[in-house]
């Protein structure tokens, strides 16, 4: 097997990262404007890389209203695309931070930054595989275009307008995952659980709809009984100044049942002091279950596992009460069917459903060539024989025909995704870099 990848190309990705790391590209609606839609600092990110490519001698385009950009190679009817994203999550509290979240450092043989994992790194590696071929002298049979999304961590609308402007892709993956590849994705749905407001409490715990909560303050003049029955329940928390924090462990949403969840942590002690029904339903009913069975019993097909549901988000005020859901579907479930069952579990505790998102389920057929060939690439590399996975994640694999997720985190790879001091091991990189190449090279290569 010919190695493509150079000391040379590892050290240009490298490189390559720690400028796209610098810039903080967290979505911000409130600098949304004409060509930067999710705020300045996102297109910055979105323009940088599209400098990158066009230095490698790739031919470059940029959406003019600066939702998304690609970058192309090859030639040929087909076109096989890389799906990736150069928005960011936040960086949360600085002070979890061994070093800056947007000051790329080398430290132990790991690249720490935010991004380093999710996803300018692997875009990264990707990216410097194909570079790698193209400087081996590789013909393609194809086109080779590299997509960036611009807003992947919230609502996709970056790939929504290229599916609505943009010429589809015949195959291709996204390196936004784990190897060996995801051919299975569960569907995403996010959703409000609106109800009456109180003047009995008030709870202000906002947070990402995809992260288990592991934060969720109080503070009122209940505070004295919400504490015993945190002690009761044997739950953490921190004292501050106003009030408390309750304590959980924050996961991605889905990876819900292996996190602990702060608010409905925080709802169990208030619903043993408080008779109101939206507490009651995420107190008594929902309580620490994180598959969704407390309220619409027991969900799951044998392709796909159970379905998740987290309750991220929690906002009670005299006007109104507000819960966000994140719920991982299973591919042959009907979402439409989960709806409804969802919709009648919440009635008797004065809540009502508002849809916020939605993204349908991926499948793609072990037997099919994209998959033979990944799949094939990765194990004789590696000599890893694991099978292929579902996925309760969401990646932009799901917009496009014929696209699975693959890579870039190793099974026995740290996930630091959306976490204080998000980081990389550059060796790991390398062997993806190794992988990727090797890959693109039987798919595309002459």
């Amino acid at each position: 097997m010919r190695e493509f990848v150079t000391e040379e190309h590892k050290k240009s990705a490298v490189a390559a990262v720690k400028e796209l790391i610098q810039i903080p590209s967290v979505l911000d609606e409130e600098d949304s404007g004409t060509g930067h839609p999710f705020g300045k600092q996102v297109v910055k990110a979105l323009d940088k890389v599209l400098e990158i490519c066009k230095d490698l001698g790739f031919e470059t385009f940029k959406d003019p209203e600066g939702y998304y950009g690609y970058a192309e190679i090859g030639s040929g009817k087909e076109l096989f695309g890389l799906l990736c994203h150069m928005d960011v999550v936040p960086a949360g509290d600085e002070k979890n931070w061994k070093t800056g979240p947007f000051e790329p450092t080398i430290k132990d043989g790991e690249l720490i930054g935010r991004g380093s994992q999710d996803d300018k790194g692997p875009t990264m590696a990707a990216l410097f595989a194909v570079k790698a071929l193209m400087d081996a002298g590789v013909t393609f049979n194809c086109r080779i275009r590299f997509i960036f999304g611009t807003d992947e961590e919230t609502l996709w609308r970056c790939l929504d307008r290229y599916n609505e402007k943009e010429e589809s892709i015949t195959q291709g993956f996204a390196p936004d995952a784990e190897f060996p590849l995801i051919y299975a994705e569960k569907g995403l749905l996010q959703a409000y659980l609106v109800g009456p407001g109180t003047d009995e409490i008030a709870v202000s715990a906002p947070g990402a709809l995809n992260v288990v909560p592991n934060e969720a303050p109080y503070s009122g003049t209940k505070l004295a009984e919400v504490k015993a029955s945190l002690d009761k329940l044997g739950f953490p928390y921190e004292e501050t100044e106003n009030g408390i924090i309750v304590q959980g462990q924050s996961v991605h949403a889905k990876d819900a049942v292996e996190g602990k969840n702060a608010i409905t942590r925080l709802a169990m002690a208030l619903s043993d002091i408080t008779d109101f029904k939206p507490i009651e339903f995420l107190g008594k009913v929902v309580k620490e279950n994180a598959t969704g069975e407390n309220v619409v019993g027991v969900v799951k097909d044998e392709q796909s596992g159970q379905l998740t549901m987290n309750f991220a988000s929690l906002e009670i005020t005299p006007e109104q009460t507000k819960i966000g859901v994140d719920m991982r579907i299973p591919v042959t479930i009907e979402k439409k069917a989960l709806v409804k069952q969802l919709s009648e579990a919440i009635v008797p505790y004065g809540l009502t459903y508002e849809e916020f998102d939605f993204l349908d389920s991926l499948y793609v057929p072990l037997d099919s060539k994209l998959i033979k060939n990944l799949l094939g690439t990765y194990r004789d590399i590696t000599g890893d024989m694991t099978e292929p996975i579902v996925s309760g994640g969401a990646t932009f694999a799901r917009t496009m025909n014929q696209c699975v997720a693959f890579g870039a985190m190793f099974p026995d790879t740290p996930d630091y995704m959306h976490q204080a001091n998000e980081r990389w091991e550059l060796n790991s990189m390398y062997r993806a870099m190794t992988i990727y190449a090797e890959a693109i090279y039987r798919l595309c290569g002459k």
